[in-house]
């Protein structure tokens, strides 16, 4: 249902094809799977949008990352682009916590806790500001800069699997629909 929907809202390979601003750059966006909504290329689609969603930066960056990765993977664009969303500022927090404990265990470090902000600067000038800040960046640095690609692949992985998945069930779902649907008109026939 979702696809079939999909499909009316979407433009046509033709209207992709022979949109200008598409047009120039040639063959690159032209591929059918950049715009198919088959099983393989969507969960391609999630998994790079999954994966450029945890590149720091704005959504413009994360945006042209996930279409970069779906044009070389050659998986659905608009939804490499639109799955990028799910870190936002509300999110961003959370997952970046999460991929600091990630890269701790991966560091094998026992750090336990994210190293707190010195809130005892307030008010002191700026040059005495900056070296704890540094130090603070220093402390976290290094576990989320492990942190983040390993969180960024096992959410690709996860995303890819769960979407793979759960688009077989829809089809066994379809077709067990099918089959009941046809006995039914056989039994009344």
């Amino acid at each position: 249902m979702l696809r079939k929907y999909l499909r009316r809202v979407l433009p046509s390979h033709q209207s992709i094809r022979d949109n200008r601003y598409i047009a120039r750059f040639g063959r690159h966006l032209q591929h059918p799977n950049l715009w198919h909504l088959n099983r393989r290329a969507v969960a391609g689609g999630v998994a790079a949008g999954l994966f450029a969603g945890l590149i720091p930066g704005s959504n413009p960056v994360q945006f042209t990352a996930g279409a970069l990765l779906a044009i070389s993977f050659k998986v659905n664009l608009p939804l490499s682009a639109l799955v990028t969303l799910y870190s936002n500022p509300i999110t961003i927090v959370p997952l970046y916590l999460l991929a600091f404990k990630l890269g701790q265990l991966a560091l094998l470090q026992s750090g336990g806790e994210f190293p707190a902000m010195a809130l005892g600067l307030e008010g002191k000038g700026f040059m005495e500001w900056l070296p704890a800040a540094m130090h603070w960046l220093g402390s976290v640095g290094k576990p989320l800069l492990v942190g983040l690609p390993l969180l960024a692949i096992l959410l690709a992985l996860i995303g890819y699997f769960v979407t793979d998945w759960a688009w077989r069930l829809g089809v066994m779902w379809q077709w067990r629909q099918r089959k009941i649907r046809n006995l039914k008109k056989k039994s009344l026939s």
